[in-house]
């Protein structure tokens, strides 16, 4: 581990890279990499990541380097490499512009937006009734030295994103949006250097169909660590604090990098499936507060966002069934702007960082949620919907975890019975054991337990299965349909755990092994019964 020290301030929020550098916080160097854009002449770059991985930020460091040289980077990589003067510099938010109820609002906050942005430069928009902020735009930048003029865009499509669940709204928002970036197209010869982030990407805004050379970098293995942090990184920057850690919740080093790999690790940025990164916020903020222990923060920072209730809700992935299930997708999809009526549910949610990439086989990406931390927060949004918006507390079964520690599974079967009686059973009927397995998976999760579906080893594949302490629990299920005796189903469970040796191989201490069986007609558990626990 790095010696350095719990003193070094954490960058935990802040999006001010000269401010972060002349208050001598921790900066993970990645200016080799910003390095190599800037210096690309006339380069017009995109980049989508997640909500909090660091965007603002980036965009903040383009800014101090182009405006102000190699003032705020003495020690970094990029000291060495940079040669290039200085330039003005133009940085647009439009998350500033988000917030609006109809298309003449937003035109309003657009102009402002501009006038403020490039006004700074000398630009004035007087009001005319037959031209607009953009138009004005147009006719001063045409006169602007070439090759003069650094702009960044910063969250381009927060805008869209807000009216998201409004298409006629949304239409009339998105043809404001093209009106600028036309205007830039046509100013072309302006720009030194162009950088926009966002999320998404949406079609026929003319940013991606129209901007001459706009380079997707979304996908490039070259970026693919660029925001978020490598484990390499993590143990050189943040060592002290990893340490501090470690210490606090009383475990080794080793220990405490597996769990925080566990929880924060594991989003993919990279078509060839080669970098995976941690999350910069959830890490930041478990580093700062480790007495909290391993929290959940990408629900307490909006992971549960609007992009997920007003959309996903409406569309294929609504299915709690589909919780946990690896999807796949065509490689070349992941990169392709769409329209509102064709936004893939997956690509919607890889972007937004709900899904990552795991595997890319045969030009197909294999998609799965990156780490514990946002299974979990999914296994609370199906938990919400598929119990008309109520939690597990609610229904009296938010002690699901405090029965299990204490090994007592007829108190948790009836907590999960309660959960399966709560269902809204005319939108979400169980009708086969894969959904009764996915349902219970979807409320043990969004317990805080980590149950793995259809976990396998060399003899088959069991149903559930998870770690709690010292003890690994396997649970496997079966459906009774009709007439189905559910004491001959509940053997065959029992006699398949068995056979099968489920949970031999998860290397804990003591195995707990159960088999339940769901009724069609009751609609919940009504046999079960747990093997001999096995210490090992």
């Amino acid at each position: 581990m790095n010696s350095t020290t719990p003193e070094q301030a954490l960058p935990l929020g802040v999006s001010d890279f000269a401010g972060l550098r002349q208050d001598g916080m921790i900066y993970v160097d990645k200016t080799e990499m910003i390095a190599r854009m800037a210096a690309t002449r006339k380069g017009k770059f995109f980049l989508a990541r997640p909500r909090r991985f660091g965007k603002s930020l980036l965009v903040s460091t383009f800014e101090s380097l182009f405006k102000h040289g190699l003032r705020d980077f003495q020690g970094l990589s990029i000291e060495s490499q940079w040669t290039d003067t200085t330039y003005n510099v133009v940085r647009l938010d439009f998350s500033r512009a988000k917030r609006f109820s109809s298309s003449q609002e937003f035109r309003l906050r657009l102009d402002s937006l501009l006038t403020q942005g490039f006004g700074n430069l000398g630009f004035t928009y007087k009001p005319d009734p037959l031209q607009t902020a953009c138009d004005q735009l147009s006719e001063w930048l045409s006169k602007y030295p070439k090759n003069s003029l650094v702009l960044l865009i910063d969250e381009y499509d927060a805008p869209l994103t807000a009216c998201l669940d409004k298409p006629e709204l949304f239409e009339q928002v998105r043809d404001s949006l093209s009106d600028f970036y036309a205007v830039l197209k046509s100013n072309d010869g302006a720009l030194r250097f162009l950088f926009i982030t966002g999320i998404t990407k949406y079609s026929k805004v003319s940013i991606f169909s129209e901007m001459n050379n706009l380079e997707d970098i979304v996908l490039d293995p070259k970026y693919g660590t660029l925001l978020g942090y490598t484990e390499e990184e993590i143990n050189r920057y943040f060592g002290g604090y990893v340490d501090n850690a470690a210490r606090v919740l009383g475990m080794s080093t080793h220990e405490l990098m597996d769990a925080m790999r566990s929880h924060y690790d594991g989003y993919c940025f990279d078509e060839q499936a080669a970098t995976h990164v941690y999350s910069p916020w959830s890490t930041l903020n478990f580093l700062k507060n480790p007495e909290r222990n391993l929290r959940n923060y990408w629900i307490e920072s909006g992971g549960q966002s609007s992009l997920l209730t007003s959309y996903v809700r409406s569309h294929s992935l609504k299915d709690p069934v589909q919780y946990g299930n690896l999807q796949s997708i065509p490689l070349d999809n992941l990169s392709i702007s769409a329209d509102i009526s064709t936004l893939d549910d997956v690509v919607l949610l890889m972007q937004a960082g709900y899904l990552t990439i795991k595997a890319v086989e045969y030009g197909t990406a294999y998609l799965d949620y990156p780490n514990r931390e946002v299974a979990e927060s999914m296994a609370q949004y199906y938990t919400q919907v598929v119990l008309k918006r109520r939690n597990l507390a609610q229904i009296g079964a938010g002690d699901i975890v405090r029965c299990l520690m204490k090994g007592d599974v007829d108190t948790f079967v009836d907590r999960l019975n309660k959960a399966f009686l709560s269902l809204d059973y005319t939108q979400y009927p169980i009708t086969d054991e894969s959904r009764c397995r996915a349902l219970a998976s979807v409320f043990l999760n969004g317990a805080g337990l980590p149950a793995r579906s259809e976990t396998h080893n060399a003899l088959g594949r069991s149903d559930l299965e998870f770690t709690i302490g010292e003890a690994h629990w396997v649970l496997e299920f079966k459906y009774a349909a009709g007439k189905d005796a559910p004491r001959a189903l509940l053997e065959k469970a029992l006699s398949q755990i068995e056979d099968r040796m489920y949970g031999r191989q998860s290397g804990a201490s003591r195995l707990m092994r159960v088999g339940l069986v769901f009724s069609e007609e009751q609609r919940q558990i009504v046999a079960f019964k747990a093997l001999e626990p096995v210490t090992f």
